[in-house]
């Protein structure tokens, strides 16, 4: 699975470049994006083309800014109490609603999720949170285990780390943001990365896919 943040106009032809490549390939997408820094204009119709055409919409945070409960700053929802992760969720749904987009997918800004938090998501009616370790299905308690892999670094290590994950049958993330794709290195990883899955027959998902994932089994590990 591909995930993609940082879609804006300064990088939407970096944004178009990648999801050709990935259509050529049959792989869907699953778009980031944060509510109260939403896309506007030729970026904004972009991203409702590919939703049209398949992709997922994912809420990434509210507005990426450092949690102010954190004296360390860490990312916006790694240390919110649930009361104030639920006044964000709000404000961020609102945010969605005047761009006419809806989603109850969700994942942290830096992958990193507090409880309370947690509680907030689940207490708003949102379906499902990915986290740095695996994909939360909030509405059943399921948990689908596969840690996200940040494109960057030695490309030869991130590959090794993919077919290891594909040897063991385990999800693959890739998750790449958009800023970095203005280098070589990073656009060539994540297509590496792909063509590496699919040789190993793993199939293309989205975050809106894997709900029903999760939601089996969830079931099969509550059967007698």
């Amino acid at each position: 699975m591909v995930s993609l943040s940082g879609i804006g106009p300064s990088t939407l032809a970096r944004c178009v470049e990648l999801a050709a490549d990935l259509d050529r390939r049959s792989v869907p997408l699953s778009l980031l994006l944060a509510p109260r820094r939403a896309v506007e204009g030729e970026a904004l119709d972009w991203v409702r083309l590919r939703l049209r055409a398949g992709d997922a919409l994912v809420q990434h945070g509210s507005d990426l800014r450092a949690d102010p409960f954190s004296p360390r700053r860490r990312a916006e929802f790694a240390a919110l109490p649930a009361h104030e992760a639920g006044l964000r969720l709000i404000a961020a749904r609102a945010a969605f609603a005047r761009l006419g987009l809806a989603t109850d997918l969700f994942a942290p800004p830096g992958w990193a999720v507090s409880a309370g938090a947690l509680v907030a998501l689940a207490r708003h009616r949102f379906a499902l949170c990915a986290d740095a370790a695996g994909v939360r299905d909030l509405r059943t308690g399921g948990v689908l285990p596969g840690r996200v892999r940040r494109v960057g670094g030695d490309h030869w290590r991130y590959l090794l780390g993919v077919r290891r994950a594909l040897r063991r049958g385990a999800l693959v993330r890739v998750a790449v943001d958009a800023a970095d794709l203005d280098r070589l290195g990073p656009r060539q990883a994540v297509l590496d990365a792909v063509d590496l899955a699919l040789a190993h027959a793993a199939e293309p998902t989205t975050y809106r896919l894997l709900l029903a994932v999760t939601a089996r089994s969830t079931h099969r590990a509550a059967a007698p």
